[in-house]
């Protein structure tokens, strides 16, 4: 997509333009752009030239929305560059200080909120509203963290990519996670075609997905892509089980229940790779990365959280006007 002699100039987003952004992480437009140049790197669109995934003004742009998102997701974390949780400078930086750490951010007591109300109390209109929202990243499920294979060596890129052949199917195209959740939707009457959703996705929503490709496709934010990885495997288990359960519990056809089954086994598996196997490892050949790692392992929680209470509080606020868009 090239300018003609009779076509407008392109010019990139100015500084000016994208600090009116009151707060990147809420702001829908704001995660609508950074998406859609996101998806350049993964499957396009069909009506623009692939050739534009690599375009100077497609990448200023990117790199001018990625620095504002970082920062309001470091804001929103407490997390700067340098500096432990706690704020202080001295993080964990051995193999076993990040891998204890992990496990004590990811071994909370306190049940999803949104896991348990899809569980118990979700109406079938709900839970497909719920399944829509998520298609953005269900739809390209663990292609992110793909990109980060060849950031890194050894131990953490041989268990990386095991964790990975898991989640392509062990072989079988069939069992994809990223199919088995078209199936779900289309067991529904749903699309699989991730676009069919974009227009209508939370801009939190947008913001968890866009989260993994900002650390995955920066190769110095490596090591918060896979403490991100590690907190999302370590609670997901607890509650896929319960989001099966609620398909079940609204009599939902089979292949809904079978989406979240699956999860429920292999992250609890996944949940000790990543942690000891990716992210220990990780730390033991560069402990310099060890606050990186905890970065991307508390932003997940955080944002991942922020999206969950926005969805809950939207269907308490407005019912109605989640049935009518189901």
């Amino acid at each position: 997509m090239t300018t003609t002699s009779g076509a407008a100039p392109r010019h990139a987003p100015s500084r000016s333009d994208a600090v009116r952004v009151v707060d990147p992480l809420t702001d829908r437009d704001f995660q609508l752009a950074l998406w859609m140049l996101y998806e350049l790197h993964y499957r396009g669109f069909d009506d623009v030239d692939p050739e534009l995934e690599w375009d100077p003004l497609m990448i200023s742009s990117r790199s001018m929305l990625e620095g504002l998102f970082e920062r309001a997701v470091r804001t929103f974390v407490g997390l700067h560059p340098g500096h432990a949780l706690d704020g202080s400078t001295d993080g964990p930086a051995t193999s076993a200080a990040v891998v204890d750490e992990l496990v004590a951010m990811t071994s909370s007591d306190v049940i999803s909120d949104l896991a348990s109300f899809l569980q118990r109390k979700a109406s079938e209109d709900q839970f497909r509203h719920y399944l829509a929202q998520r298609a953005v990243y269900h739809l390209r499920e663990s292609d992110p963290q793909s990109f980060v294979l060849p950031r890194l060596d050894g131990a953490a890129k041989a268990a990386l990519a095991g964790l990975q052949f898991d989640e392509y199917g062990a072989g079988r195209a069939d069992r994809l996670h990223a199919t088995l959740y078209a199936t779900a939707l289309e067991s529904l009457g749903m699309s699989s075609d991730v676009a069919a959703y974009v227009d209508d996705v939370d801009a939190t929503a947008l913001a968890s997905v866009n989260l993994m490709s900002l650390f995955a496709l920066n190769r110095r934010l490596r090591g918060a892509a896979l403490g991100h990885l590690a907190a999302f495997e370590a609670t997901s288990s607890v509650p896929c089980r319960m989001i099966a359960q609620g398909a079940r519990r609204l009599g939902l056809p089979e292949a809904v229940a079978d989406y979240y089954d699956e999860h429920v086994e292999a992250d609890s598996v996944h949940e000790q790779v990543a942690i000891r196997e990716i992210c220990g490892s990780l730390v033991a050949d560069d402990a310099g990365l060890a606050t990186d790692v905890l970065f991307g392992a508390a932003a997940c929680l955080a944002v991942d959280g922020l999206a969950g209470d926005v969805l809950l509080r939207r269907w308490r606020e407005q019912p109605a006007a989640v049935e009518a868009a189901s």
